[in-house]
């Protein structure tokens, strides 16, 4: 059984991701990262999946980004409401975010002698910078040169 880290957000996505390496029979380290997400019911959600689940590792890391500014999902803002997410892709990106939870992710996986992490996104996370194909191919290329 070869341990894999999963990025777990408490969304639907990465329970999903965590629950499928499981059935391909992979040991899953859970990594939760408390960002200053002003949705805290993720960080109960990723727990509760944990439990469901029965992952025997997970790790809670603390991240702050909610100083930073930049996002409706870390810091009170004025989105228009008749703004669709499409529309305005800014308004619930976090900058450089996972960026910083794969960067974290890579040290776990190589502290714990994990072969692989695994993320989940959705269709509409395609959208934002840090997610499309090409920034994960690069990403990935940064991994095998450490």
């Amino acid at each position: 059984m070869s341990k894999v880290v999963v990025l777990l957000s408490g969304g639907i996505d990465s329970a999903t991701v965590a629950a499928k390496a499981i059935a391909e029979g992979h040991q899953v380290i859970a990594l939760i990262v408390r960002y200053g997400q002003r949705n805290v019911k993720e960080l109960a959600s990723a727990q509760k999946i944990v439990s469901k689940l029965g992952i025997k590792q997970s790790f809670v890391v603390d991240v702050n980004l909610s100083t930073w500014g930049g996002s409706a999902l870390t810091t009170p803002t004025n989105i228009s409401p008749d703004k669709t997410a499409s529309e305005d892709k800014s308004s619930d990106y976090v900058p450089g975010r996972n960026t910083i939870f794969i960067a974290i992710a890579l040290c776990l996986a190589q502290g714990q002698g994990a072969g692989y992490i695994y993320l989940g996104f959705t269709a509409a996370d395609t959208l934002y910078p840090d997610t499309n194909q090409a920034y994960l191919d690069a990403f990935n290329q940064l991994i095998q040169l450490s």
